[in-house]
């Protein structure tokens, strides 16, 4: 009885994955559909780890690090001696908030209330992630197809969107106007298209669903036109190309169907690239611009940031004046320096240990292929966060922890071990896979 009750775990942390796919498209905050997740997310990993008997052990690499994430953030909404803050922020950051006393107590973040919506957003993604690092091997791999049933609700929501016009706006549905899929911004569309790829290939080509994975695969790409991100177009490019690759060494696919693949993407290459011709750059005022301004307040708040979730606020001190509109800047459209600036050096020692263990992860996950196709995933999304923000929806975020905990769970990589045997072929030594993994 124990053991069949263990199998809601899955159940509860899929509708979860699930659920932010559905509803978790929107980008800016305050959202009452990403509060909805993130409680979700937080009671079903308590109800995980509520069980402590048949669970995984979790790497202690990961541990202290979401530990730093959380410390890091938690110390900002501390209130700490002004004199601390004397020559290492501006002076039009250092009003106070009103909840200390002027001369004697200052936070580090300029917008306390935003940090903290940015604590509950940590402590939900890594909660789930956790808790997904909890379960048995089996019941990680039972998640995908609630990650497949997110996609597909949000391609045919896009497909039906650009079947009837090219430019679609629902209102009213959610919170946040839909403009593309079940999101709000195209390109975070397009990032969680081409972040199905590498899966959509695994399941094809390790599952033994050949042609249900040929036809998905094309249906992402065509998608991927459709939608018109120049990110997202080159980058499901260069996921499709190397998760062919990547995976099919060690499938059971024949080569006739590889061969077909491989066709399929010459012929999206030309669609891709008369597409990237057609549109426009904006050359004075784009991504440069905004990732010049960030740079400098950047360097005027290195030592402590501004306070998770006051990109807005603060980026508007150092704005130029010719560059100021009717639309405001409300993202670095670069994650890597919208964290910087936010959080300062420390926030930046993070995301070095972080790509530290995520690299340090390959030569462990080398042998599996879901491992794989998630360390694939996390890369592009990792990629495509240089020229956008995608981790800023409860969506994609989620995704993202969901394909970490991938490739973190020991007991995948315990599981494929197993499963192989050495052969010697030619004097060399080669690890064959007994079975195709369930």
């Amino acid at each position: 009885m124990s053991d069949r009750t263990s199998e809601w775990d899955k159940y509860l942390l899929g509708l979860v994955l699930f659920l932010a796919l559905l509803i978790g498209g929107g980008a800016a905050s305050g959202l009452y559909t990403d509060t909805l997740i993130e409680v979700a997310a937080i009671v079903s990993a308590a109800a995980v780890f509520s069980q402590a008997s048949g669970r995984q052990r979790i790497p202690r690499s990961v541990l202290w690090l979401l530990t730093f994430a959380v410390a890091l953030v938690v110390l900002q909404i501390v209130p700490l001696p002004a004199a601390i803050f004397s020559g290492l922020r501006p002076e039009l950051l250092l009003a106070d908030s009103g909840l200390v006393a002027e001369t004697r107590l200052r936070f580090v973040s300029v917008g306390v209330g935003r940090t903290i919506e940015s604590l509950l957003y940590l402590v939900a993604l890594a909660a789930f992630f956790l808790s997904v690092l909890r379960l048995r091997a089996e019941q990680v791999s039972a998640l995908l197809p609630f990650f497949f049933m997110g996609v597909i609700c949000n391609g045919l929501a896009g497909a039906i969107q650009y079947s009837l016009s090219d430019d679609i706006a629902i209102e009213g549905l959610l919170p946040f106007t839909i403009n593309a899929g079940l999101f709000a911004n195209d390109n975070h569309f397009a990032s969680l298209l081409f972040v199905s790829i590498p899966f959509v290939a695994y399941y094809g080509l390790f599952r033994g669903h050949l042609l249900s994975g040929s036809l998905g695969l094309a249906t992402l790409l065509l998608l991927l036109l459709a939608v018109g991100s120049r990110a997202g177009v080159l980058i499901g490019l260069a996921i499709t190309v190397l998760s062919i690759v990547f995976l099919s060494t060690r499938s059971r696919a024949n080569g006739i169907g590889i061969v077909a693949v491989f066709m399929a993407i010459s012929v999206f290459t030309i669609g891709a690239w008369t597409k990237i011709e057609a549109e426009a750059i904006d050359p004075d005022f784009g991504r440069g611009e905004l990732a010049r301004t960030t740079i400098e307040g950047i360097k005027e708040n290195w030592a402590t940031g501004v306070g998770f979730g006051n990109f807005q606020k603060a980026y508007q001190i150092y704005e130029k004046e010719g560059m100021i509109f009717r639309q405001y800047v409300n993202h670095a459209h670069n994650e890597y320096l919208e964290i910087a600036f936010e959080g300062g050096v420390l926030a930046v020692l993070f995301m070095a240990l972080y790509f530290v263990i995520l690299f340090m992860a390959l030569a462990r996950v080398r042998r599996d292929p879901l491992q794989k196709a998630a360390f694939l995933s996390v890369s592009f999304l990792l990629i495509h966060s240089f020229v956008d923000y995608p981790l800023r929806t409860e969506a994609l975020a989620m995704t993202f922890a969901f394909m970490n905990a991938i490739i973190f769970h020991k007991g995948l990589a315990a599981r494929q071990k197993r499963e192989l045997i050495e052969i010697d072929h030619n004097g060399e030594k080669l690890l064959v896979p007994i079975g195709t993994p369930s």
